[in-house]
């Protein structure tokens, strides 16, 4: 998978968005320390071990670099950024009952703009899965010679 490159100053806004979840009873916003066991074991339980390693690492930050999309007290979705390496967004995830409503994009949009506030004026979206995904929402393209980048020699289980 290759990664992808995104200009942080041209985002689009989410606001919208945000208030139709919320509208909806979906709340989107940056985790909590206290929250770090439930929310990487979530993370563990509905994605990787390899995504719950990632987002145990948004946990040593502060602020901690991880948003989450909750629904009744319940996760349904995260995204993290400068996990692997600084500069980098993901990993993020929306539970599959819930796709389709706008969270990925929200989700994806809240965390660039943390790196935003960082200083950056690009980041990295690191072995992207759905590259289209990331080119209609925030206009991101291939890097090229890019693959396997950071992820090469990755310990694998079998």
């Amino acid at each position: 998978m290759a990664d992808m490159l995104v200009k942080l100053y041209t985002l689009p806004s989410v606001e919208e968005a945000i208030k139709k979840l919320k509208a909806n009873g979906i709340t989107v916003r940056r985790a909590l320390v206290p929250e770090k066991h439930f929310v990487t074991n979530w993370v563990g339980k509905h994605f990787s071990q390899y995504w719950q390693s990632e987002c145990e690492v948004a946990f040593s930050r502060q602020p901690v670099s991880c948003y989450l999309a909750l629904e009744q007290g319940k996760i349904i979705g995260f995204a993290c950024y400068e996990v692997t390496c600084k500069n980098f967004f993901g990993p993020t995830g929306v539970l599959e009952s819930h796709r389709g409503k706008g969270l990925g994009k929200v989700l994806l949009v809240k965390a660039l703009e943390a790196m935003k506030e960082l200083g950056y004026g690009y980041a990295i979206i690191g072995g992207v899965g759905p590259a289209d995904f990331y080119t209609r929402a925030v206009g991101a393209m291939l890097i090229e010679n890019s693959e396997p980048g950071v992820y090469e020699g990755l310990i694998r289980d079998k």
